[in-house]
Protein backbone atom coordinates (compact mmCIF):
# COMPACT_ATOMS: atom_id res chain seq x y z
CA UNK A 1 0.00 0.00 0.00
CA UNK A 2 1.20 3.28 -0.87
CA UNK A 3 2.06 6.00 1.64
CA UNK A 4 -0.99 8.39 0.08
CA UNK A 5 -3.02 5.28 0.17
CA UNK A 6 -2.28 5.42 3.56
CA UNK A 7 -2.56 9.10 3.97
CA UNK A 8 -5.95 8.89 2.26
CA UNK A 9 -7.05 5.53 4.25
CA UNK A 10 -6.47 7.21 7.44
CA UNK A 11 -7.79 10.47 7.14
CA UNK A 12 -11.15 8.99 5.69
CA UNK A 13 -11.32 6.62 9.08
CA UNK A 14 -10.65 9.53 11.00
CA UNK A 15 -13.65 11.41 9.48
CA UNK A 16 -15.49 8.25 10.17
CA UNK A 17 -14.54 8.28 13.74
CA UNK A 18 -15.20 11.73 14.61
CA UNK A 19 -18.57 11.34 12.98
CA UNK A 20 -19.38 7.79 15.27
CA UNK A 21 -17.97 9.92 17.69
CA UNK A 22 -20.13 13.32 17.97
CA UNK A 23 -23.28 11.56 16.03
CA UNK A 24 -24.68 11.73 19.86
CA UNK A 25 -23.75 14.66 20.69
CA UNK A 26 -26.04 17.47 21.30
CA UNK A 27 -23.37 19.97 19.85
CA UNK A 28 -23.57 19.87 16.49
CA UNK A 29 -20.55 22.13 16.41
CA UNK A 30 -18.30 20.13 17.41
CA UNK A 31 -18.55 17.63 14.72
CA UNK A 32 -18.09 20.57 12.23
CA UNK A 33 -14.83 21.79 14.44
CA UNK A 34 -13.51 18.38 14.31
CA UNK A 35 -14.80 16.31 10.96
CA UNK A 36 -14.78 19.00 8.63
CA UNK A 37 -10.93 19.95 8.72
CA UNK A 38 -10.58 16.30 8.34
CA UNK A 39 -12.32 16.33 4.67
CA UNK A 40 -10.55 19.43 3.81
CA UNK A 41 -7.54 17.30 3.77
CA UNK A 42 -9.13 14.26 2.60
CA UNK A 43 -10.23 16.41 -0.42
CA UNK A 44 -6.80 18.23 -0.81
CA UNK A 45 -4.93 14.67 -0.96
CA UNK A 46 -7.60 13.61 -3.21
CA UNK A 47 -7.15 16.35 -5.46
CA UNK A 48 -3.75 15.63 -5.30
CA UNK A 49 -2.84 19.36 -3.95
CA UNK A 50 0.53 19.88 -3.48
CA UNK A 51 0.50 21.04 0.13
CA UNK A 52 -2.65 19.12 1.64
CA UNK A 53 -0.37 16.26 2.66
CA UNK A 54 2.00 19.06 5.02
CA UNK A 55 -1.46 20.29 6.69
CA UNK A 56 -2.60 17.10 6.72
CA UNK A 57 0.42 16.40 8.94
CA UNK A 58 0.25 19.89 10.87
CA UNK A 59 -3.70 18.97 12.04
CA UNK A 60 -2.26 15.17 13.11
CA UNK A 61 -0.49 16.79 15.37
CA UNK A 62 -3.46 18.92 16.74
CA UNK A 63 -5.48 16.13 16.98
CA UNK A 64 -2.99 13.94 18.37
CA UNK A 65 -2.91 16.08 21.48
CA UNK A 66 -6.18 15.78 21.53
CA UNK A 67 -7.07 12.49 21.55
CA UNK A 68 -4.32 11.99 24.03
CA UNK A 69 -6.13 14.38 26.59
CA UNK A 70 -9.58 12.74 26.11
CA UNK A 71 -8.03 9.96 26.93
CA UNK A 72 -6.13 10.87 29.85
CA UNK A 73 -9.21 12.81 31.22
CA UNK A 74 -13.03 11.47 30.34
CA UNK A 75 -12.88 7.36 30.38
CA UNK A 76 -16.06 7.03 28.52
CA UNK A 77 -14.67 8.40 25.49
CA UNK A 78 -11.04 6.72 25.82
CA UNK A 79 -11.89 4.52 22.96
CA UNK A 80 -12.37 7.27 20.34
CA UNK A 81 -9.41 9.36 21.78
CA UNK A 82 -7.03 6.02 21.16
CA UNK A 83 -8.71 5.72 18.12
CA UNK A 84 -7.69 9.08 17.16
CA UNK A 85 -3.98 9.38 18.70
CA UNK A 86 -3.27 6.16 16.27
CA UNK A 87 -4.74 7.38 13.23
CA UNK A 88 -3.39 10.78 13.76
CA UNK A 89 0.20 8.99 13.93
CA UNK A 90 -0.32 7.30 10.54
CA UNK A 91 -1.73 10.52 9.02
CA UNK A 92 2.02 11.95 10.33
CA UNK A 93 4.01 9.01 9.10
CA UNK A 94 2.41 9.13 6.13
CA UNK A 95 2.18 12.86 5.15
CA UNK A 96 6.12 13.08 5.95
CA UNK A 97 8.17 9.70 5.03
CA UNK A 98 7.99 10.96 1.32
CA UNK A 99 9.79 14.51 2.66
CA UNK A 100 12.21 12.30 4.71
CA UNK A 101 13.07 9.89 2.05
CA UNK A 102 13.65 13.26 -0.51
CA UNK A 103 16.06 15.10 2.07
CA UNK A 104 17.77 11.66 4.16
CA UNK A 105 17.62 9.21 1.31
CA UNK A 106 20.56 7.63 -0.56
CA UNK A 107 22.21 9.71 -3.08
CA UNK A 108 23.89 7.60 -6.11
Amino acid sequence: MSLRAVLITSLAALAVLFAAWFAASAEPVAFVVFALPVLACLGGVLARRRTAGFWSGVLALLWFSHGVMVAWTRPGERAYALGEVVLSLLIVAAASLPGLRSRFGRRG
